[in-house]
């Protein structure tokens, strides 16, 4: 429907997508069922129109004239008797009944304009629609599409994950991903689920522990019993927030919604009185019947209606199609009221990756610095553990020459063990660790010869996105972390921040976000983690990291970060406000051609085609004026004027 705006998204069966990189699926127009009918309803119409202005018989194109009306009027009539039967007035049923009449005072080709116009206005309706939903379901192909399960006996096979069932046992390979969310019974292995749980190291899984669909298992053969059905993994309950999501309306439209049957009503009597009032005082009436169906023509507030909806929806597409999931209409327009930002610190502002940051020899081990973190980088170099990658990396950047390794093993939680230039090195996990940092030792034939400290790794657009929100709020975005004061220094430094508060529990966070929204801010909220997630609930609005993010994070947030760049939140809150400040003109638009064309019929005397022309005309150029939004100049200004 056009007046009665639709924002649901087409459903999805919740199942486990290919493990691949995430693909653009994009609609095609004609896909949609409602482009079907509005090219069928032209067609029809503009093969009618050029039989009539010929003076062909009326035999001849009065066929064609009925096909546009029942191929672009079928829908919304039928929408409309069934909101009459329950007992309330749709304004989609304004516009049929005005074409009917139209078509009845013997203006057949007035109201198939009419017809063709509404069906086209729904068409566009559709596709902005439908190409949202393309934009964010794109990234969400995050678990596999099959599974290797165990049979009682022992043998093995390939099942889809959606036919997965509690109870069943799976066997997980190294580098593969985790089927479905379940329990460790077999096996030892390190399990990448930064995009779950928001650990930025693999995670050791021993029996007994947890696991999670999506998730890449690295070293080791795992053994998994299936602990909940995949509709209701982890994974799942994102998908579901996409359907959730694309059914919430934004406060302006709820409140369009509010008065649009009031409305309705109004337009139905004032019809009626600009009806019936010129036959009362003598009037003919093949002239009160004509300037009555206009007026319910160029009053229905159909352009009204659909100023909302097109620019917060092209927004979230936008957005998605730039890796923000922006969970909501309501929260695409909350993103643009925020005056205030509070950052988390880990996994935010950090990347969650390993840097070699401290090399230090042991004294009387005969080695220097780059001689340590060579040996070190010569163990290291066949893992794939990401304290083994990030020592690798810091050898080659300073160029550090690297001896070859035999007998390489890696023992997951503990470290790797390898033989370099013929003797026994050793890379391991210190017992004590320095703030904010890890410490890994270094053995040689078993004796210790130094230590690497490794730290988290800023974000390299940590400093860029602080600085853009600084610039959007006027203030400084406030640090909220539960990490030491040093660590928080360090990072808040890096970044240019000025308002830092460390040592925070969870609730403490929440608290810090209560008390500047009690000082009159709209506050949003950055965060990734578990502990973020009450600060998430209260703030005006809240953004998680979606790679680092736990699901609790995810489920709070208003929207998710799923490529984890930082520089995308300012970028969707600038979205966010030119959506809303096109929404505000568009219904400048709508409600400027209404009041025109009212008074134009009342004072004057307005043709009906030129009446549906400037009404339906209204309704497509707010509908076009929202999809300007989906543009990529949109994303990158923030503005639509450049889009």
């Amino acid at each position: 429907m056009v007046c009665g705006v639709s924002t649901t998204l087409a459903p999805t069966t919740p199942t486990a997508a290919p493990s691949r990189p995430a693909l653009r699926r994009r609609t095609r127009v004609l896909a949609l069922p409602e482009a079907r009918w509005a090219l069928v309803a032209l067609l029809a119409f503009l093969a009618a129109l050029a039989l009539d202005l010929t003076g062909t018989p009326a035999w001849a194109y009065g066929p064609l004239y009925a096909v546009a009306y029942l191929a672009g009027g079928w829908e919304p009539a039928l929408a409309g008797l069934r909101a009459l039967r329950e007992k309330t007035l749709d304004v989609d049923l304004l516009m049929i009944v005005a074409a009917l009449g139209a078509a009845a005072i013997g203006q057949v080709r007035d109201g198939g304009l009419l017809i063709v116009i509404f069906a086209t206005s729904g068409a566009l309706e559709a596709l902005a629609t439908a190409r949202t939903a393309d934009s964010v379901r794109g990234l969400l192909d995050l678990a596999p599409g099959t599974a290797t399960r165990v049979r009682a006996d022992g043998t093995e096979e390939t099942v889809p994950t959606a036919g997965l069932a509690v109870g069943d046992t799976l066997l997980v390979r190294p580098g593969e991903r985790i089927g479905a969310d379940g329990t460790v019974l077999d096996g030892t292995g390190e399990v990448d689920q930064a995009t779950i749980t928001g650990e930025s190291l693999p995670a050791l899984k021993t029996p007994g522990d947890d696991v999670f669909a999506g998730t890449l298992n690295g070293t080791g053969a795992l053994r998994v019993r299936v602990a909940r059905d995949p509709a209701d993994s982890v994974i799942a309950r994102i998908v579901a927030l996409v359907e959730e999501a694309s059914r919430t309306k934004a406060p302006t439209q709820l409140f369009i919604e509010k008065i649009e049957q009031r409305y309705a009503v109004g337009v139905v009597v004032a019809t009626l009185a600009v009806f019936g009032l010129p036959l009362a005082f003598g009037a003919g009436l093949t002239d009160a019947l004509p300037r009555a169906m206009t007026f319910m023509i160029v009053a229905s507030p159909c352009a009204v209606v659909l100023a909302t909806m097109p620019p917060l929806l092209s927004a979230i597409a936008n957005a998605g199609r730039h890796g923000v999931l922006v969970k909501s209409a309501v929260a695409m327009e909350r993103l643009g009221e925020i005056d205030a930002a509070a950052l988390d610190k880990t996994g935010t502002l950090t990347e969650g990756t390993p840097e070699v940051t401290a090399v230090r020899p042991l004294p009387g081990a005969g080695l220097d610095a780059d001689a340590l973190l060579a040996l070190a980088a010569a163990a290291e170099l066949p893992s794939e553990h990401p304290l083994g990658r990030a020592v690798v990396a810091a050898a080659r950047t300073r160029s550090l020459a690297l001896a070859g390794a035999e007998d390489f093993t890696a023992t997951p939680g503990h470290g790797v063990t390898a033989t370099v230039a013929g003797r026994t090195v050793t890379v391991g996990r210190a017992d004590t660790a320095a703030e904010a940092a890890t410490t890994v030792q270094v053995t040689r034939d078993g004796t210790p010869v130094g230590t690497l400290v490794l730290t988290d790794r800023l974000r390299p657009d940590a400093a860029g996105a602080t600085a853009a929100l600084t610039a959007l709020n006027g203030t400084p975005p406030t640090l909220l972390t539960g990490d030491n004061a040093r660590a928080a220094a360090r990072v808040a430094e890096a970044t240019g921040l000025t308002d830092v508060r460390a040592d925070l529990f969870p609730q403490d966070k929440a608290d810090a976000v209560r008390g500047l929204q009690d000082e009159g801010r709209k506050v949003l909220f950055v965060g990734d983690g578990v502990n973020d997630a009450p600060a998430l609930a209260v703030a005006h609005a809240g953004v998680a990291m979606g790679r680092a993010g736990s699901d609790l994070a995810l489920e709070t947030a208003d929207a998710v970060i799923v490529r984890d760049e930082l520089t995308a939140v300012p970028a969707v809150v600038r979205l966010s406000r030119a959506a809303r400040r096109m929404v505000v003109r568009n219904l400048v638009i709508a409600g400027t051609f209404i009041t025109v064309l009212v008074l134009w019929d009342l004072i004057g005397h307005l043709p009906l085609p030129l009446g549906v022309a400037g009404h339906e005309g209204s309704t497509v150029l707010v509908g076009l004026n929202g999809l300007r939004l989906l543009r990529e100049s949109a994303w990158r200004s923030g503005t639509a004027e450049d889009a």
